[in-house]
């Protein structure tokens, strides 16, 4: 088994679920302790706690709202205390919310940017005072920052599209301080929000150049790439992993 991330210490945010717990699979199988935090799923982040600790893992889960910065800085500062530091952060929690513009809601659109931006720099904040050379930050962000063919999307393609100037900016400031800090980029993932076998789900297809949705697995090995050591070099990128959907 590899232990690349033997000792060190991850968060992953919106880890209960889907992509975010392939994620939080990948890491503690590659030796990271992993807290995940859920806001509802609790059923289900107890039960991969369990299934990470029945492999020989280790890992616990925090309630944290990731709309919420006062819940987010109290995680980061709750894992900290109990392990003395934080190695990786992974901003995976995320909203997508689709309407047209004439029918999308002020309310939903603070909603997106409240968990899909404010949240991503909110959990940047909060595990910074905490995390020291060799850091790693890796936002799970979206294809659709790239292209949004379908309508009803723009306000999430936004809130994609702004972690892409934020993670270039935070480059420079992180970068001297031994910290990198990266964008990865999904196309259609085969999960519970999103199943292939669905008419929807194979209709994504015609916009893919490989004809199949991603699995949770791919992108939570490009996670583990940027969070490792032989990604010590990337920084203020936006690694796609879509099939081609953005080509």
């Amino acid at each position: 088994m590899n232990k690349a991330f033997e000792g060190k210490v991850a968060i992953v945010t919106g880890g209960a679920r889907g992509i975010g717990a392939a994620i939080a699979r990948r890491l503690a199988q590659d030796g990271a302790h992993v807290a995940l935090t859920y806001q509802q799923s609790s059923a289900a982040a107890e039960a991969l706690v369990a299934h990470i600790q029945a492999a020989g893992g280790s890992a616990e889960a925090i309630r944290s709202d990731a709309a919420d910065p006062a819940a987010i800085q109290a995680a980061a500062a709750r894992v900290a205390q109990e392990h003395g530091r934080i190695d990786i952060l992974v901003n995976n929690a995320g909203i997508a919310l689709f309407a047209p513009v004439d029918e999308f809601s002020l309310d939903d659109f603070d909603k997106t940017v409240a968990v899909n931006v404010r949240g991503v720099f909110a959990g940047v904040k909060a595990v910074l005072p905490h995390m020291g050379q060799g850091g790693r930050i890796v936002n799970i962000s979206s294809t659709n920052a790239l292209r949004m063919p379908m309508l009803g999307g723009a306000v999430y393609a936004m809130s994609k599209a702004a972690l892409t100037g934020l993670v270039q900016g935070l480059a420079r400031e992180l970068g001297p301080r031994g910290i990198t800090i990266n964008n990865v980029l999904p196309g259609p993932v085969d999960t519970d929000m999103n199943p292939e076998n669905t008419e929807f789900g194979a209709s994504l297809h015609d916009y893919l150049a490989i004809k199949r949705h991603g699995r949770p697995e791919e992108i939570a090995a490009m996670v583990a790439y940027l969070a490792g050591p032989d990604a010590a070099y990337v920084t203020g990128g936006n690694l796609l992993i879509d099939g081609g959907f953005a080509a």
